[in-house]
């Protein structure tokens, strides 16, 4: 029986392991992907303690933290949580807990248009730190105009011939900072109030239909539209969702069910800024919630 059992590996589920070890819970974290989305970001400039750090050292550094507390990792994927408290993977593992903290995090929001599916790997990607380098010389497009976007678009120049970032407003949504850093880039163009509404080819991409029914001959597609609320393994336990998909929690993270909590993206918490900071201090506190709830 454990006291605390932690779905999740990103910044919150690592932060919220090192707080219950603190709190000398016992404590296991489960995750398939230790480190989250948080492993694919470049670089990160807006995190304490570091002018400048890759996502890969970020989760390097926390998931041995954690392991210098001692706290127990299962690399395994969720498939169940009971009501009861119980979780099983998917390779049949049960594990009963006096609290459980959800920390599941997103999954990337897909185009949803004719060939997206077809090309999956074949052209079209959602990890420009995975499949930068595939693209050397090439010509390639990144949808969307957020950081995710902009910050993919900077580290695909470094090895593509050209960029075009499509984005389906005026004007790019991304932090001053990354846009400046993308008008100072000579590679990389915008082309904005567009959209993609096909992407084709023989093997591989070659190229996209655009609403105003413009062909452009590219090599590769990256999805940067945001992500979605990982929330599928909640709703048959009663777990409450905004209209979004996010888990409504208060301030001590807690659910509307006893003994379960919530942290990071998959929040209504934090102003919805999804960011690595405020994923770690979501983490701390329930923490500190599921202990003071169980002492």
């Amino acid at each position: 029986m454990y006291d605390l059992i932690i779905i999740g590996g990103g910044p919150a589920g690592l932060s919220a392991a090192i707080y219950a070890a603190r709190f000398n819970m016992k404590t296991i974290l489960i995750s398939k992907d230790i480190g989250g989305y948080m492993m694919e970001a470049p670089k990160i400039d807006n995190y304490p303690g570091y002018t400048t750090v890759s996502g890969y050292d970020l989760s390097k550094n926390m998931k041995e933290q954690v392991k210098a507390q001692n706290i127990e990792i299962i690399e395994e994927e969720i498939a169940e949580i009971k009501p009861n408290l119980e979780v099983k993977t998917k390779t049949n593992k049960k594990f009963k807990g006096k609290s459980i903290l959800l920390a599941l995090g997103t999954k990337r929001r897909k185009l949803d248009i004719k060939g997206e599916d077809e090309f999956a790997g074949k052209g079209v990607s959602y990890c420009a730190t995975c499949d930068a380098p595939f693209f050397k010389d090439k010509e390639i497009i990144v949808v969307g105009g957020a950081n995710s976007a902009i910050v993919s678009a900077l580290l695909l120049a470094k090895f593509a011939k050209k960029v075009t970032i499509i984005y389906r407003k005026e004007k790019l949504r991304a932090d001053p900072y990354w846009v400046k850093q993308i008008e100072k880039t000579d590679n990389i163009d915008t082309i904005f109030n567009a959209n993609i509404k096909e992407i084709k080819g023989t093997n591989m991409v070659d190229s996209i239909i655009l609403d105003n029914n413009k062909e452009m001959k590219v090599d590769g597609v990256f999805v940067e539209i945001g992500s979605v609320p990982s929330t599928s393994l909640v709703t048959s336990i009663g777990v409450k969702l905004e209209k979004d998909g996010c888990i409504i929690v208060d301030k001590t993270q807690k659910t509307n069910i006893n003994h379960i909590y919530a942290a990071g993206d998959i929040t209504t918490n934090s102003n919805n800024m999804r960011q690595i900071i405020t994923a770690c201090a979501e983490g701390a506190i329930a923490a500190e919630s599921a202990y003071n709830a169980l002492k």
